[in-house]
């Protein structure tokens, strides 16, 4: 059983598939892992950490994907590396696979069975490979850390011979696992914190970690939530009343987190124009979303944008990247608890249980088809 780890294509993604920690399990469990040099650089691991785990360091994509019976990767394969993937391997990464209909066409054209990491059902066997969750916890930390470095003024309420200097409010919008790491870092920061979601479940939560609840909490409140734990795509009536009654809490904000997120949906506008232009000069707006279309408007992915007021809209791209090395180290853990599933530890050999529901619930494609019932080819 052959392990390929791949240094990733995308110059702008400085993860990791496979850590030290997790080469090491592979290789207990019989595999031959081969890392393709430099794939750990971005996220702090040297090849010689690899080797000393028991990988082998390929020089070239081509080397350490020959012979591979499985491909782990942050970001799903590009046209080049999958022309150099064999056929019937197995990859396995964050696929993106929603509004990508094209690539995953080109996956099973190859032949490979492609496995999405971000479908991985919401179950209690799978919490420990819910790479979602990893990865925003860590956005949702990033995201405090990135608006109080461009607020540039101090988080906390300090008391001082020269006077005092008041907390800084910072809201936030979504309440999922981002949006309660974002609630919890800036309350040990000193701000204080107000919070927002659809979700009745999360008020309780919102609370819990110090921060004030803020929503229309009517009937359609009451029942925003599928059977996942995701927030369901609110009515326009409800957008507008929760909408009145965002626009007067932001305008008196210093920092504003956007965390909203619906699976394969564009993301739903929660800031306007007009509220942006409500904010004081010098406030931020942080948008996690802004990959998929972003909650705010005016915000521009890979950028931060000062509107005329001195208002900043910050889009960093790929916020988890910006902790590559705890990302990495969290994502193998994630990959390896799931592949360690796709393995017969006595034939110490790949051997995919086609009918386990987080095999059927994370595979796009297999024999040359685009499998999975939600990436079906439209008649």
């Amino acid at each position: 059983m052959r392990i390929a780890v791949l240094t990733e294509a995308d110059p702008a993604e400085p993860r990791v598939a496979s850590v030290p920690e997790t080469v090491k399990k592979f290789v207990g469990l019989g595999g031959e892992v081969v890392v393709q040099s430099g794939a750990g650089a971005t996220a702090g691991v040297p090849d010689s950490e690899y080797e000393a785990a028991g990988a082998k360091i390929a020089s070239s994509a081509e080397e350490a994907l020959s012979g591979a019976d499985l491909v782990l990767k942050v970001r799903r394969p590009n046209a080049e590396e999958l022309g150099k993937i064999g056929k019937g391997a197995t990859v396995v990464a964050i696929m993106d696979p929603y509004g990508h209909e094209d690539e995953l066409k080109a996956m099973a054209e190859a032949g490979v069975n492609a496995f999405s990491m971000e479908l991985m059902p919401r179950i209690t066997r799978a919490q420990v490979m819910d790479v979602l969750s990893s990865q925003a916890n860590l956005a949702g930390y990033r995201a405090v850390i990135d608006g109080a470095a461009e607020y540039g003024r101090s988080l906390p309420m300090m008391m001082t011979a020269a006077g005092t200097v008041p907390a800084a409010r910072i809201f936030i919008m979504g309440v999922g696992v981002a949006g309660l790491q974002a609630i919890a870092t800036a309350r040990r920061l000193g701000a204080v914190v107000t919070a927002t979601d659809v979700r009745p479940a999360t008020k309780e939560q919102v609370e819990s970690l110090g921060a004030k609840f803020v929503a229309v909490e009517d009937e359609e409140f009451k029942s925003a939530e599928t059977s996942g734990g995701y927030a369901k795509e609110m009515s326009a009536e409800y957008q507008k009343k929760q909408a009145e009654l965002v626009k007067g809490h932001i305008a008196k904000q210093d920092i504003v987190i956007t965390t909203a997120l619906i699976p394969g949906r564009p993301a739903p506008k929660l800031v306007s124009e007009e509220m942006v232009t409500s904010m004081k000069p010098g406030s931020v707006l942080v948008d996690l979303a802004v990959e998929r279309g972003g909650n705010v408007a005016g915000a521009k992915a890979g950028e931060i944008v000062t509107t005329d007021k001195g208002v900043k809209i910050v889009g960093h791209t790929n916020v988890p990247g910006r902790l590559a090395a705890t990302a990495s180290a969290l994502y193998a853990r994630n990959l390896y608890a799931f592949v360690e599933t796709l393995i017969d530890k006595e034939a110490k050999a790949l051997a995919i249980k086609w009918d386990d529901e987080l095999v059927k619930a994370t595979n796009l494609t297999r024999d040359g088809q685009v499998v999975h019932p939600n990436f079906q080819p439209k008649a």
